[in-house]
Protein backbone atom coordinates (compact mmCIF):
# COMPACT_ATOMS: atom_id res chain seq x y z
CA UNK A 1 0.00 0.00 0.00
CA UNK A 2 1.20 3.07 -1.17
CA UNK A 3 1.96 5.48 1.78
CA UNK A 4 -0.51 8.29 0.05
CA UNK A 5 -3.28 5.41 0.39
CA UNK A 6 -2.18 4.44 3.85
CA UNK A 7 -2.92 7.96 5.29
CA UNK A 8 -6.39 8.67 3.27
CA UNK A 9 -7.05 4.74 4.97
CA UNK A 10 -6.26 5.87 7.83
CA UNK A 11 -7.56 9.44 8.07
CA UNK A 12 -11.23 7.50 7.04
CA UNK A 13 -11.05 5.58 10.26
CA UNK A 14 -9.85 8.41 12.07
CA UNK A 15 -12.92 10.43 11.03
CA UNK A 16 -15.44 7.45 11.61
CA UNK A 17 -13.91 6.44 14.78
CA UNK A 18 -14.98 10.56 16.07
CA UNK A 19 -18.07 9.83 15.04
CA UNK A 20 -18.65 7.00 17.01
CA UNK A 21 -17.27 8.59 19.86
CA UNK A 22 -19.52 11.69 19.46
CA UNK A 23 -22.53 9.87 18.39
CA UNK A 24 -22.53 6.56 19.93
CA UNK A 25 -26.76 6.19 20.37
CA UNK A 26 -26.42 6.07 16.57
CA UNK A 27 -23.27 4.76 15.73
CA UNK A 28 -23.61 1.58 17.95
CA UNK A 29 -26.59 0.17 15.80
CA UNK A 30 -24.81 1.40 12.60
CA UNK A 31 -21.69 -1.05 13.66
CA UNK A 32 -24.30 -3.85 14.40
CA UNK A 33 -25.89 -2.97 10.66
CA UNK A 34 -22.36 -3.31 8.82
CA UNK A 35 -21.62 -6.18 10.90
CA UNK A 36 -24.96 -8.02 9.95
CA UNK A 37 -24.75 -7.05 6.41
CA UNK A 38 -21.28 -7.55 5.92
CA UNK A 39 -21.53 -11.25 7.47
CA UNK A 40 -20.19 -14.31 5.87
CA UNK A 41 -24.04 -15.74 4.60
CA UNK A 42 -25.69 -16.74 1.42
CA UNK A 43 -23.11 -14.40 -0.51
CA UNK A 44 -19.63 -14.15 0.53
CA UNK A 45 -17.71 -11.25 2.58
CA UNK A 46 -15.59 -10.90 -0.38
CA UNK A 47 -18.57 -10.63 -2.65
CA UNK A 48 -20.66 -8.22 -0.29
CA UNK A 49 -17.83 -5.84 -0.50
CA UNK A 50 -17.04 -5.79 -3.90
CA UNK A 51 -20.83 -4.98 -3.97
CA UNK A 52 -20.72 -2.09 -2.01
CA UNK A 53 -17.44 -1.01 -3.57
CA UNK A 54 -18.99 -0.98 -6.94
CA UNK A 55 -22.21 1.05 -5.05
CA UNK A 56 -19.83 3.60 -3.78
CA UNK A 57 -18.14 4.47 -7.16
CA UNK A 58 -21.62 4.48 -8.38
CA UNK A 59 -23.07 7.12 -5.69
CA UNK A 60 -19.53 8.99 -6.26
CA UNK A 61 -18.80 8.50 -2.36
CA UNK A 62 -14.56 8.64 -2.69
CA UNK A 63 -13.90 7.67 0.81
CA UNK A 64 -16.19 4.95 0.32
CA UNK A 65 -14.00 3.91 -2.81
CA UNK A 66 -11.20 3.22 -0.74
CA UNK A 67 -12.73 1.92 2.67
CA UNK A 68 -14.63 -0.86 0.93
CA UNK A 69 -11.77 -1.35 -1.90
CA UNK A 70 -9.52 -1.62 1.24
CA UNK A 71 -12.09 -4.44 2.51
CA UNK A 72 -12.78 -6.47 -0.10
CA UNK A 73 -8.95 -6.63 -0.53
CA UNK A 74 -8.67 -8.03 2.90
CA UNK A 75 -11.35 -11.00 2.10
CA UNK A 76 -9.55 -11.92 -1.02
CA UNK A 77 -10.65 -10.33 -4.09
CA UNK A 78 -8.46 -10.23 -6.79
CA UNK A 79 -7.24 -7.72 -9.35
CA UNK A 80 -9.21 -9.05 -11.47
CA UNK A 81 -12.79 -8.94 -9.34
CA UNK A 82 -11.62 -5.41 -8.68
CA UNK A 83 -12.04 -4.37 -12.54
CA UNK A 84 -14.84 -6.43 -12.84
CA UNK A 85 -16.95 -4.25 -10.17
CA UNK A 86 -15.79 -1.07 -11.50
CA UNK A 87 -17.36 -2.53 -14.87
CA UNK A 88 -20.47 -3.22 -13.32
CA UNK A 89 -20.14 0.58 -11.37
CA UNK A 90 -19.60 1.94 -15.01
CA UNK A 91 -23.15 -0.37 -16.48
CA UNK A 92 -24.94 1.33 -13.59
CA UNK A 93 -23.44 5.19 -12.90
CA UNK A 94 -22.59 6.23 -16.50
CA UNK A 95 -20.03 8.72 -17.19
CA UNK A 96 -19.71 9.83 -13.98
CA UNK A 97 -18.61 6.25 -12.52
CA UNK A 98 -16.19 6.12 -15.23
CA UNK A 99 -14.56 8.91 -13.63
CA UNK A 100 -14.68 7.09 -10.13
CA UNK A 101 -14.30 3.86 -11.61
CA UNK A 102 -10.62 5.56 -12.95
CA UNK A 103 -9.74 6.99 -9.22
CA UNK A 104 -10.78 3.37 -8.05
CA UNK A 105 -8.45 1.95 -10.15
CA UNK A 106 -5.93 3.97 -9.06
CA UNK A 107 -6.55 3.26 -5.82
CA UNK A 108 -6.71 -0.44 -6.67
CA UNK A 109 -3.13 0.19 -7.77
CA UNK A 110 -2.11 2.30 -4.72
CA UNK A 111 -3.19 -0.93 -2.22
CA UNK A 112 -1.49 -3.43 -4.06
Amino acid sequence: MTTAYKDQAAAIDKRAGALFKAAPGVMSPYSQLVKAASAEAVLSSKTKELMAFSIAIAIRCEDCILFHLRAALKHGASREEVVEAISVAVEMGGGPSVVYGGRALEALEGLL
